[in-house]
């Protein structure tokens, strides 16, 4: 086996390229899928606010946190983690390895619905009341028409990362980031017309500091885990995309763009979703992976132009999850050929096929990708985050603020306020975060209400 030390790495061909890599990589599904239905099951703007001041006092840490673990040693997760602090953290890394695969074998899925989406815009059209979008929600979501778009996703996300950091990932991501800004942009412009808009806005935009009270238990975990999922935190993303750096980057610079970048688009997003729901008069809170393919679909064929809206709006999340979904799978592939000498075509398509395998499930059953989706995100995200978060902070401190002084020069006393973010306040929250995500995906699997797990299992079986 070959050590990560002997096989030479690719770097961004520009510094634009690895910011609109990183950014595309944070701006997928994370802000298009799952942050309106999060927004809408967990009270509106109560959730907003939580989940900004997530952003800027964890997220922000967290990334320069990861920023500097890989750029320090140019390697993988498994191996920068190795080589930082010994064979026993090599554990720890394949928790992002780990993390990466599962999501993207049900990410893979949702974005096969937005493929599905764009093309019923075009074709037959939106169902416009919410029972009928459920129903026709459930047939194009599961079973074999999923599979297949699940497997034309993944075939995508398998080409482009082929082809390598520069000609694959770099050239992709420089079409496909400037174009999700202009649509979402753009479409948010349409959204602030529709008469539901000024009711949208107040629901969005005014947080209920008694629904933060009353149901912080739920916010917490669900704006710690969303931060997470946006950013491509906790699954070693930012890790490997910063393993082909140069010396002379501002991490800290780069980092506070990324998030800027992604931040924005997210909320634009909900300038887009929240008016168009409330227009056609549907409500926001209905939970669940489908939440928004059924909400917003039925909106679309309440509106004018609709069928024209829903296509370009699928359309632009599916180029958003593809913009991610390269990023996790250059994780797992960057592992193969680091740890264990695989050339990268073979590594891609291996890593590709086994996810497809693996997204099946997801494919067949939406419990299914529940289960998958609550224990990454709940769980493996916060899990990998908090672990990382101690090591920098409390265990090899030294080698992260004088790699982030790196391209920025004398830090003066923000290199050890960044620290003692990362130790305290970082630790602290995703260690509540994670308790918190246990017991409520327990809840779900034992829980004997519909929708969830334990009842899914006395209904099948």
């Amino acid at each position: 086996m070959a050590s990560s030390i002997d096989v030479p790495r690719e770097q961004w061909a520009t510094r634009l390229g690895f910011i609109l890599a990183a950014v595309g990589s944070a701006v997928g599904l994370g802000n298009i899928w799952r942050f309106p239905f999060q927004v809408g099951q967990e009270g509106g703007g109560a959730f907003l606010l939580i989940y900004l001041l997530f952003i800027v006092l964890i997220g922000f840490p967290a990334m320069l946190v990861e920023f500097v673990v890989g750029r320090r040693t140019e390697r993988n997760p498994v191996g920068a983690l190795r080589a930082l602090g010994g064979d026993i953290w090599k554990y720890v890394g394949g928790i992002f390895i780990v993390t990466g695969f599962v999501i993207l074998s049900y990410y893979s899925v949702v974005a096969g619905w937005t493929l599905r989406y764009f093309i019923v815009g075009l074709q037959d059209g939106y169902v416009a009341d919410v029972e009928g979008a459920e129903g026709q929600f459930v047939d194009l979501a599961t079973g074999l028409d999923a599979i297949v778009f699940h497997a034309i996703f993944m075939a995508a996300v398998v080409i482009i990362v082929a082809f390598g950091i520069r000609q694959g990932i770099e050239l992709a991501v420089k079409v496909m980031v400037p174009t999700i800004i202009v649509i979402t942009v753009g479409m948010a412009a349409y959204a602030f017309t529709l008469e539901g808009a000024s009711d949208a806005y107040a629901y969005y935009l005014s947080p209920d500091l008694g629904v933060i009270a009353a149901e912080w238990q739920s916010i917490l975990p669900a704006a710690a885990g969303q931060a997470f999922f946006t950013l491509s935190l906790g699954m070693g993303v930012m890790i490997t995309y910063a393993s082909y750096l140069g010396e002379d980057r501002n991490l800290a610079e780069d980092g506070a763009i990324i998030i800027g970048l992604d931040t924005l688009i997210a909320f634009i997003t909900g300038l887009i979703v929240f008016p168009i729901l409330f227009t056609a008069g549907v409500a926001p809170g209905d939970p669940g992976a489908g939440a928004i393919f059924v909400t917003l679909a039925a909106a679309f064929a309440d509106i004018t132009l609709g069928w024209l809206l829903g296509a370009i709006f699928f359309a632009t999340v599916a180029i958003a999850a593809l913009s991610s979904a390269i990023s996790i799978m250059e994780v797992v592939v960057s592992y193969l050929i680091d740890e264990h000498d695989v050339d990268r075509t073979r590594a891609t398509v291996l890593i590709g096929l086994s996810l497809f395998v693996l997204g099946i499930p997801s494919a067949i059953d939406l419990v299914l990708l529940d289960l998958f989706d609550g224990f990454a995100d709940q769980i493996l995200l916060v899990l990998g985050g908090l672990l990382l978060a101690i090591f920098v902070g409390w265990i090899a401190v030294d080698f992260g603020v004088d790699e982030l002084r790196k391209g920025i020069g004398d830090l003066g006393s923000y290199g050890d306020a960044w620290i003692w973010l990362v130790r305290i306040p970082v630790v602290i929250t995703l260690i509540v975060a994670l308790v918190l995500g246990i017991l409520g995906y327990l809840e779900f699997l034992t829980g004997t209400e519909e929708g969830q797990f334990r009842w899914w299992i006395e209904e099948t079986f």
